[in-house]
This record gives structure tokens, C-alpha cells and sequence, in this order.
């Protein structure tokens, strides 16, 4: 059995790097809530091989911690992560000068499957998304996705949108991306309509708070809640796929991408830091693709 209390010297050093990530990286809670796990998971295995002292880990430790995660039947995005957030506390342990040599630095990670993110055609989009609301909460709602939808955002971007980063006379909004990057994106006409009436709406939440989306109890509206809400929307409206809110992002990349062709301007529109982020989105039908090359490239012109 793993000695509890070296477990616990272990996870003790760690403290500060939590309030390094949260003060001077201003990482999310999330993120941090994450790498706290594995880190956790990572002490367990390092007394278990009696390494009681971060110091001692060595290349060959780190490669046998993902050996044992693979063992233990972890994805291969799973491990990617663990050795992310080993590889990043070392790097902090480092910058403070309790290590001189990053162990966990130069060693690969598994090779995840690419998986595509799934959009929702315009069609469906329409039938979810042309309702009139009833109540409150179905303006609040309909906003977000609207919004959403409109403007490409991500959820954590969605959720954290205050009422003056909104600004409907210039149709625009603000947003606060990863790394604390703002960019200002343009709003569509549509979404206009709703937010409108959702901020009449709004005053009948007593708001306690200058968000934008508010609970129940006039509160900012929590990341989990919005997940729910539009998983329930989804349902409602009949929709034949699971409503997520990355796939009214994945629409908007998708729909930009197929109408301009323009990679650059939708990797702006989206926040990423890197284009090769951006070519996800850009798995047009492959019949189509042929039928351009077919009709375009003068090699490949077919014999009528």
C-alpha cells in the first residue's frame, strides 16, 4: 500500500505552483482542477516506486509513469495530459530554483486519434434556433446560443461576458480568450434581436451580478449550467444529435470557412494562436473537394 503520508509531503510541495497558475498565469479553474488531479495521481505512482522527492525523478521515472498510466488503461489523451501537467510543474519548480533539469522535457506523448468535431447543419440550426420564447429563462437561453452561435465563441468565453463587453448599437462583444487574449468579434443581426430582449428580460432576475447571463438567483450563470441548458434546448427542439456547446462554435468555423475560404480570418475570429488548430475545421466533403479538382486543375481535366 502507498505510504499516505509521503503521498502527502509529495502533494504539500505543490501548494505554491496552484496559486503561481491562478495569480500569475491566470489560469482557469478548470485547467487547474485537472492538473491537481494528475499530479495527485502522479505522487501515488512515484511513492509507490519510493521516490519521495520530486527532485529524484529522472527521464526513465517519467516514462515509467506513462507506462503504468497506459497499464492502467488511461487514453492516450489522458496520459498526454498527466504528462503535460508534470512537464509544466517542473518547469515551475525550475523558475524558483528547486530544480535544475526538467525530467519530463524531450519525452513524447502518445498519438491521440484525430477526431473531428461534429457541426450541425444550417437546416437544423434553423429548426432550433427559430423559436419564439415564452419565459424569461427562453429568452436567456436563446440569447446564449444566438450569441454563441453568431459570434463562434467558446462556452468559457460565453459564461464569463459582462454587460459591458456587449455593445448592440456597434454589434459587438468582447471576449476574454486562453491566455487572457481579448479580441472584439462581430454580432449578427439575429442575435441582436434576442439579446435585446433578454436584457429587458434580465431585470427580472434581480441581478447581483454584471454578467451578461444570469441563474436564477441574479447570479453569472455557471459553465455546467449552460452544458445542461442547451442539452435540454437540443432535446426539446428534436434535434437528432446531442446539443454541446462547442458544436454551435464548430458550426459557425465550419459555415465561415466553407462561405469564405478564408483560413486567416476565421483563425482570428476564433481565437486560436495556431492556424494547424484552424485546419480542423476544414473537412469539407471529399466528393466536392474531387469534383473542384476534377473541373479545376488542368491534369486532371476528365474526358467527356
Amino acid at each position: 500500500m502507498p505510504n499516505k503520508l509521503q503521498i502527502q509531503q509529495l502533494l504539500a510541495e505543490t501548494q505554491p505552483y496552484w496559486d503561481f497558475l491562478r495569480i500569475e498565469r491566470q489560469a482557469s479553474e478548470h485547467t487547474i482542477k485537472n492538473y491537481q488531479r494528475q499530479l495527485k495521481a502522479i505522487t501515488e505512482l512515484l511513492v509507490q516506486a519510493e521516490i519521495t522527492k520530486w527532485q529524484d525523478v529522472e527521464p526513465s521515472t517519467v516514462r515509467w509513469i506513462l507506462t503504468q498510466s497506459h497499464k492502467a488503461e488511461l487514453s492516450a489523451k489522458s496520459i498526454s495530459l498527466r504528462l503535460s501537467a508534470l512537464r509544466q510543474f517542473f518547469s515551475y519548480l525550475i523558475s524558483v530554483g528547486k530544480m535544475t533539469v526538467n525530467p519530463a522535457q524531450g519525452i513524447k506523448a502518445p498519438k491521440q486519434p484525430k477526431h473531428l468535431p461534429k457541426n450541425i447543419d444550417a437546416e437544423q440550426l434553423s429548426h432550433l434556433l427559430d423559436t419564439t420564447p415564452q419565459t424569461p429563462n427562453d429568452w436567456r437561453d436563446l440569447a446564449m446560443m444566438e450569441l454563441m452561435y453568431s459570434s463562434g465563441l467558446r462556452l468559457s468565453e460565453l459564461q464569463t461576458i459582462d454587460l459591458g463587453d456587449i455593445d448592440l448599437n456597434a454589434r459587438e462583444v468582447r471576449v476574454l480568450g486562453k491566455g487572457s487574449k481579448e479580441r472584439i468579434l462581430p454580432v449578427g443581426s439575429k442575435a441582436i434581436e434576442v439579446l435585446q430582449q433578454w436584457l429587458v428580460q434580465r431585470l427580472n432576475y434581480q441581478p447581483k451580478d454584471n454578467a451578461l447571463f444570469l441563474n436564477q438567483r441574479g447570479e453569472r450563470i455557471s459553465v455546467r449550467s449552460i452544458q445542461l441548458i442547451m442539452k435540454k434546448w437540443g432535446q426539446k427542439q428534436g434535434l437528432d444529435t446531442h446539443l454541446h456547446p462547442h458544436k454551435l462554435r464548430h458550426s459557425f468555423a465550419t459555415q465561415m470557412l466553407e462561405g469564405s475560404g478564408d483560413l486567416r480570418a476565421v483563425q482570428e475570429l476564433l481565437g486560436h494562436s495556431s492556424l494547424s488548430t484552424t485546419q480542423i475545421y476544414t473537412h469539407l466533403d471529399f466528393q466536392h473537394l474531387a469534383t473542384v479538382y476534377d473541373a479545376t486543375h488542368p491534369r486532371s481535366k476528365r474526358k467527356k
